[in-house]
């Protein structure tokens, strides 16, 4: 049912005023992204003076979405695909006269930035993979003139560990049973091994960065231990130190001094995020900084001698708010909200819970409530609509904080889940190494578990329940209705793989260096015993059991889930007479960057879940303005979609 006095979408959904505010090295200026003719792009300001902003970039497609300052004060650099394809360009922007250089100007490469240090101010040091399409090699890129230095020229490695000097310390590799292995370089094409990483550790140990010396290397390590604390390794004797662990969570963050390379704080999150203060200073700023307003504290820019922070205040029921601080003067200025028009209307608060799995996982969950169920018990006076949403990856998780998802769908009516299930990171290794070769099955009963607490706590309408994701999450919804179908009322699946076979087989080449971890974790495509199990955890080979209704988008361009994967399960169910709608963006890749685009879909999606759980919903407007959507079946399942076309 539509009614008024929702929050519009475009509140939720549309560009930030501002966002990604950073501080030069030097203190003398501050950037952020902010539109320009509706396209994101970067704003420069002095620090003394934020509100004098100007734009220095002129994109004007897809946004610019990434940057980060040189240390010559002078460049900012960003990053750059061209219809979600991935093939990043790197560009560098001069402040003075905003001219804009293409450091990367090959067509279907992708660069990566390896190293920016202030020891080398006119360079960068840069991954591409011009010469073989699966390994990056190293190049030295001169800021001014776009001259280019191989570096190093990979023999087959899955990445390089460098320093501040440039100097290509160790290689990375994933060994055949599915662990790795971190070499040391003993000469020009001579590498030893040097740690041994075993299967049970991969995805949560690994190096992250040198100490200004070059001879402490620090690593997020899970060896000897469940969960990955923070040590640090001395190349010179061997000696390991532990600087700080938990026994609930990995290591989820660090604050790093960018001129000694210190560690001042490391940061646990397990439900929430936890700091443990290295450095008494900052642990004072940090307490300083507690009462200046209210949210989670994040450190997301210094400058580099330290001085000037740019801090931000989350919350999960309102916009970031970004502050200046002084640390030698301890004082804190206000800079701008990322979405003013968020301080204007009611936003609900997300709660955070621990659900046990069947076999006794804890799942670390956060649910938020109808804005009008909202109260401070956490439960809602009767059991509502619920949409389960399921976060990507599957090698990532969900945090608390404010979510635009989270908030649009408690505006219309819906309790909304989001689970922590096996294979999320962030809970130890015995967490993450559970879901080994569980796709479809014990990763989704964790998610059937979620959803039976749901009903047990009297949350969720056992009768309108939703399942909701994007890749790893589309998969999930894709299961959800062939596995579970009598769970859900209804599902939608953005950018999911629908056959596991053929995702694998399509990886992009530059996953190749690392397919034993997915051999290993989700089934090996090379064997006989690997691809009967692929096959039969593939949602596309059970269609005849999605006996409720499915939306699906996809990027056109998607080089990690390829369209095929939304193709062959909406032509299967057309031709077996089984309804869904397919929305398909010809200039988006794996999730939908173009705010047109962002918005239209989930305009569709907003209609789709009120058709079939009855919640409230803002009809579709104008909300097609300047997106490319296109729908090449099932336009007509949907309100008003069809007139909007």
């Amino acid at each position: 049912m539509a009614i008024s006095g929702l929050i519009p979408r475009k509140t939720l959904f549309g560009n930030p005023d501002k966002a990604s505010p950073q501080i030069s090295p030097n203190g003398e200026y501050i950037t952020f992204l902010a539109p320009v003719d509706g396209i994101l792009n970067i704003w420069l300001a002095k620090s003394t003076d934020p509100d004098s902003a100007i734009p220095i970039t002129q994109d004007s497609d897809r946004g610019i979405r990434f940057y980060g300052w040189t240390y010559t004060n002078e460049h900012i650099a960003y990053i750059q695909d061209i219809g979600g394809d991935e093939n990043w360009h790197v560009y560098v922007v001069n402040i003075h006269t905003h001219q804009t250089k293409d450091l990367t100007p090959y067509d279907g490469v992708q660069a990566r930035f390896q190293e920016i240090s202030p020891k080398f101010s006119n360079d960068l040091l840069l991954s591409l993979n011009d010469r073989d399409p699966q390994l990056h090699d190293i190049y030295k890129v001169n800021i001014n003139t776009g001259n280019r230095t191989l570096v190093q020229e990979n023999d087959g490695f899955a990445g390089y560990i460098t320093d501040d000097d440039f100097n290509v310390r160790f290689a990375t590799r994933v060994t055949e049973d599915g662990g790795s292995e971190l070499l040391e370089k003993a000469g020009d094409s001579f590498w030893k091994p040097f740690i041994e990483i075993g299967i049970e550790d991969t995805l949560t140990t690994s190096p992250i960065g040198f100490d200004d010396t070059g001879t402490i290397l620090y690593l997020v390590d899970s060896r000897d231990r469940d969960t990955a604390a923070l040590v640090s390794l001395n190349l010179q004797n061997g000696d390991t130190t532990l600087i700080a662990e938990s026994p609930h969570a990995d290591v989820s963050d660090t604050m790093v001094d960018p001129n000694n390379k210190n560690i001042q704080a490391v940061a646990f999150t397990h439900e929430r995020k936890t700091w443990i203060f290295l450095d008494e200073n900052v642990k004072k700023d940090l307490e300083y900084l507690e009462s200046i307003s209210q949210g989670e504290i994040e450190i997301v820019s210094q400058s580099f001698n330290d001085e000037i922070w740019i801090v931000a205040f989350v919350l999960d029921d309102g916009p970031v708010r970004f502050y200046k601080y002084n640390r030698p003067e301890q004082q804190a200025s206000f800079l701008f909200t990322n979405r003013d028009s968020l301080t204007d209307v009611n936003l609900s608060n997300m709660h955070s819970t621990t659900i046990k799995s069947r076999d006794n996982f804890d799942l670390i969950s956060y649910y938020t409530l109808p804005s009008e169920s909202s109260n401070d018990s956490g439960i809602p006076d009767s059991p509502c609509p619920t949409v389960l949403l399921v976060h990507g990856g599957p090698w990532h998780r969900d945090t608390w904080g404010y979510s635009a998802l989270h908030q649009m769908l408690s505006n219309r009516g819906y309790a909304v889940l989001s689970v922590n299930f096996r294979g999320s990171t962030g809970f130890g290794k015995a967490f993450i190494n559970a879901a080994n070769l569980e796709w479809g099955r014990n990763m989704h009963n964790d998610l059937i578990d979620a959803v039976n607490w749901a009903i047990d706590s009297r949350i969720a309408d056992p009768s309108k329940i939703a399942i909701m994701g994007g890749s790893y999450g589309g998969y999930a919804t894709l299961i959800g209705l062939t596995a579970t179908p009598n769970v859900f009322a209804c599902g939608i699946d953005i950018v999911g793989p629908s056959n596991l076979l053929t995702l694998i087989n399509s990886i992009p080449p530059y996953w190749q260096p690392q397919i034993e971890l997915w051999a290993s974790r989700v089934g090996d495509h090379r064997t006989e015993q690997g691809r009967k199990l692929l096959s039969e955890r593939s949602p596309l080979n059970y269609i005849n059991n999605i006996n409720k209704p499915l939306l699906i988008g996809q990027g056109a361009n998607d080089p990690r889930v390829n369209q095929a994967e939304s193709d062959q399960i909406v032509d299967a169910m057309n031709e077996n007479g089984i309804p869904v709608t397919y929305v398909l963006y010809p200039d988006e890749g794996h999730g939908f960057v173009k705010p047109e685009n962002n918005l239209s879909f989930f305009a569709v999606a907003e209609a789709f879940l009120s058709k079939h759980l009855n919640g409230s919903y803002e009809p579709i407007d104008d909300d097609f303005e300047g997106a490319s959507v296109t729908v090449p079946t099932g336009a007509s399942e949907i309100p008003g979609l069809k007139e909007a076309l």
